[in-house]
């Protein structure tokens, strides 16, 4: 098992920047892929950005806005927020995925981060 906790929503004006963090516990060499979705108010949730051996993978709506960074020490992933908008207020889940040796997908998540964007 995977635990995972956020940290670093909150608050923030339109153009403002904020950093999300997400430390991982539990059997962390087992994760391949780590990562953020959002979901917004009456929204389905959707993938942000996500990074793993292959490299990053970022939605078209956040490219060349938000960075995301993982520390494998310390077992955590980071989303760097710049240029945000208010169309970016969403309730932010921190992603862990790992992959079986049969290739099943087991997926892990945070208890959810809120960021409001105020225009």
């Amino acid at each position: 098992q995977v635990q995972l906790v956020e940290s670093g929503g909150g608050l923030v004006q339109a153009g403002g920047s904020l950093r999300l963090s997400c430390v991982a516990s539990g059997s962390t060499a087992s994760i391949n892929v780590m990562g953020w979705y959002r979901q917004a108010p009456g929204k389905q949730r959707e993938l942000v950005a996500n990074i793993g051996s292959a490299g990053t993978n970022y939605a078209d709506s956040v490219k060349d806005r938000f960075t995301v960074s993982r520390d494998n020490a310390k077992n955590a992933v980071f989303l760097q927020m710049n240029g945000l908008k208010p169309e970016d207020t969403a309730v932010y889940y921190c992603n862990a995925v790992r992959l079986s040796r049969l290739g099943r997908r087991y997926d892990y998540w945070g208890q959810g981060t809120q960021v409001t964007v105020s225009s």
